[in-house]
């Protein structure tokens, strides 16, 4: 078994791609005028990027690597495609990614990225870059018996002047982001509730943090019966987790409250899944880990927000005390849920943990969540699914995706949509079937959040990279731990 990830030395200076030592150096390339471009290269690699050009070689798309000769000092030069304009942060972090996986690939651990020609946003840039080598570092294959790629050891980032601030939340974010990729693809007898709940309580023993682990007496004391009916059909016990972050200092404002759902293992419970695929259902704790790994990193960031973050986590397994269909349970919040879809099983656990962490304080809540197949037909395997109560929080909600490069996109919650989740026996259904499935889902939750200002990531297309590509590998994606650290550094409205 290997290390899953290493942090890399990250370094910044102020030389020139001719000067620095290293294994490999890449010169990020987004079309500028070949007479602009030609002097930021080393000499002795002008001469390939010319002949590329000349060829029509598409050195310019976003992912491509041309390796274009030596440097004085004797490493090898890379000219990495970053799209056509501008430069812009998602671009960066994609091409320096892209530089970071050819080094691996190509064993070299030494690494070094040319950004001596910015001008502007240098700290957020700076910190992008970073941040992209560490995630590019992560080992998907880290239960396998041969050896992985080498990591990059020691990453060199060529600046005007020293960032070597920004170095470091590209570090910790970046980190965190690949905490969040690991607990997403451990395996299911790996990664139990309890497992899950004892990682979460280590990743997060920071300054600050305070971590609280509820077994099922105390959750049944709760009244939380969303979460216990969930878990009834496991042999696995199931785990409320809290955690609270206090800065120091900081005793009044608002509280940003993060739920994760964290379902370890979905088989569909009596409602069950097909064979096919149900394997990858191991990550269906992806918004619990997103959750987890944002706490760790806003709390080492030391960002001036009080949060608290609850995982409800269980498996959903078709056992002999299973849930069935039909089945009527009560959640903590009163409200009372005709079971019509054991499979719909995420919104009943967010129920009992929104509730929860409007109990514990918070006054501005997110939860962040796989829970519909539905968000996937909609907006596919790029964009996660947004919805809110207050425009003002949900344009915060978007404005941190932006910031962070994560796409997200807003879906309506009219009151017409409330009408699919009637039920004649109880206060709703918790399936309203596939007609706007990823809004139902959504305004089942609603219903637990009362006037709180509330935002719903669904992350069920964007939580797993079904293939690679050159910036990223296949699996665990570790979407939404930097917008949740975008949206915590911000201001929420009152």
């Amino acid at each position: 078994m290997h290390s899953p990830f290493e942090l890399p030395l990250l370094r910044a200076v102020t030389t020139t791609p001719d000067a620095v030592s290293t294994d490999v150096v890449a010169v990020l390339y987004a079309g500028e005028p070949a007479d602009a471009f030609r002097p930021r290269l080393p000499a002795g690699a002008r001469g390939e990027f010319d002949a590329a050009l000349t060829r029509g070689e598409a050195i310019v798309d976003l992912g491509h690597v041309l390796v274009a000769g030596s440097t004085g000092a004797g490493c090898r030069c890379l000219v990495v495609g970053a799209g056509a304009g501008p430069l812009t942060p998602d671009r960066m972090r994609r091409a320096v990614a892209t530089a970071a996986h050819w080094a691996r690939e190509h064993r070299c651990g030494r690494l070094a990225i040319d950004l001596s020609n910015l001008t502007a946003d240098v700290d957020t840039l700076t910190a992008i870059a970073a941040e992209a080598v560490v995630v590019a570092n992560f080992n998907h294959g880290h239960l396998k018996a041969i050896a992985p790629a080498p990591p990059v050891t020691e990453a060199t980032v060529l600046v005007a002047s020293g960032q070597h601030a920004a170095l470091e939340r590209g570090l910790v974010i970046g980190e965190a982001v690949n905490a969040a990729r690991l607990l997403t693809n451990e395996p299911g007898n790996v990664l139990t509730p309890r497992e899950l709940a004892d990682r979460a309580v280590a990743l997060t023993a920071e300054p600050g943090v305070h971590a609280e682990v509820l077994g099922p007496e105390k959750i049944e004391a709760l009244g939380m019966g969303l979460l216990l009916g969930v878990a009834r059909g496991s042999a696995e016990p199931p785990r409320l987790l809290c955690l609270t972050y206090t800065p120091p200092g900081i005793t009044d404002g608002p509280v940003l409250g993060l739920v994760g759902k964290g379902i370890t293992f979905d088989t569909g419970g009596i409602s069950i899944k097909p064979a096919d695929g149900m394997d990858r259902m191991k990550d269906d704790m992806a918004g619990a880990a997103a959750v987890i790994g944002a706490v760790r990193a806003i709390a080492r960031l030391g960002i001036p927000r009080r949060v608290v973050a609850v995982v409800p986590t269980t498996e959903n397994m078709p056992g002999g005390k299973a849930l069935k269909p039909g089945d009527v349970i009560r959640g903590a919040a009163g409200i009372t849920v005709e079971v019509n879809n054991t499979d719909a099983e995420g919104r009943l656990v967010l129920g009992d943990g929104l509730w929860y962490a409007r109990r514990k304080g918070a006054t501005h809540l997110v939860d962040v969540a796989t829970l519909t197949g539905a968000c996937v037909v909609a907006l596919g395997k790029v964009t996660s699914g947004l919805f809110g109560t207050v425009p003002a929080f949900t344009d915060r909600v978007r404005q941190a995706a932006a910031r962070a490069g994560e796409a997200v996109w807003e879906l309506p919650m009219g009151p017409e949509y409330k009408d699919i989740m009637k039920s004649e026996i109880a206060d709703m259904v918790n399936s309203g079937g596939r007609a706007a499935g990823a809004i139902s889902a959504a305004v089942f939750l609603r219903e637990f959040v009362g006037e709180t200002p509330w935002a719903h990531l669904d992350i069920a297309g964007t939580a797993w990279n079904d293939d690679a590509k050159p910036w990223a590998t296949k699996g665990a994606s570790g979407v939404m731990v930097r917008t949740l650290v975008e949206l915590a550094a911000g201001e929420l409205p009152s």
